[in-house]
């Protein structure tokens, strides 16, 4: 449904604008992603967390003109929200938290002001469907399809990992979430070259009003993120910022996630 989606016009002012260190700008957006999703592995939260904190940061930036020097409050509150949304209340961190693990000058009340705009901004619809959503459904739906000694070579760990790249990019924010899913899970069929589950894809396509205009358009584009993203000379998200200034009880807690930021989930390989 468009409503919980960002504004594309309003994505494609973001991308023509110039990097003049005030203005919003595709660069800042897609670094906060990344430090977005630092946060989301070193909690160890859901795919679905980051999902939606993305979908909630570029509807906000879609609508809004942030300048460059509030964009980390405007992230953690979107991040924060999705959070409060998607997991488990005992897992939830406090806002104090949040702040000291993400290093941020903000105080709780400055980040409870900005949520509180984020969530007029959305109309107060937090919840969206998002393309994790998606990619669950239609692994689901081709996965059964495969023979038993198969399911192992369609792997949905990775297909969450070339989710997250991608996301790690505004322009994949332009695309329809069902049609940024399907796309990611059609390139990897095609790597497997299983003519089975192609006839899955075809009838996945047909039943969710895709044109194949739009998936081949959008993969040629995953496809092109995935091959940069696995070549070096990507900037990955980077880790290195969160320098954990923590108490000792916060500490304690996070010290088994401390291992997971320290580098970008790489993207398996295809079992061929």
């Amino acid at each position: 449904h468009a409503s919980g989606q960002p504004k594309v016009c309003g994505l494609k002012l973001i991308e023509s604008a110039h990097d003049n260190g005030l203005r919003m700008t595709a660069r800042l957006r897609d670094f906060e992603v990344k430090d977005l999703l630092s946060l989301t592995q070193f909690f160890g939260f859901d795919t679905e967390t980051f999902s939606l904190a993305v979908n909630l940061l570029d509807r906000f930036l879609s609508k809004m003109k942030v300048q460059a020097k509030h964009l980390g409050c405007v992230g953690l509150s979107c991040f924060y929200l999705a959070v409060k949304a998607t997991e488990e209340e005992r897992n939830v961190p406090l806002a104090t938290d949040l702040i000291r693990i993400s290093q941020y000058r903000f105080t709780v009340s400055d980040l409870m002001r900005m949520e509180k705009i984020v969530l007029e901004k959305v109309c107060w619809k937090v919840k969206a469907t998002t393309a994790f959503q998606f990619l669950q459904l239609y692994y689901s739906l081709v996965h059964d399809t495969l023979p038993f000694e198969r399911r192992n070579d369609l792997n949905f760990e990775r297909l969450e990992a070339q989710l997250k790249a991608c996301h790690c990019r505004i322009i994949f924010s332009k695309a329809k979430p069902s049609v940024l899913a399907l796309s990611i899970l059609a390139l990897e069929i095609q790597a497997l070259k299983y003519v089975e589950l192609t006839e899955g894809v075809e009838c996945i396509q047909k039943h969710s009003k895709i044109s194949g205009r739009d998936l081949t358009f959008w993969q040629e584009l995953v496809s092109k993120c995935l091959t940069e993203y696995s070549s070096n000379k990507c900037s990955k998200p980077n880790g290195q910022k969160l320098k954990w200034i923590v108490s000792g009880r916060t500490a304690r807690q996070l010290k088994h996630s401390y291992y997971r930021i320290t580098h970008l989930p790489t993207i398996p390989e295809t079992i061929c």
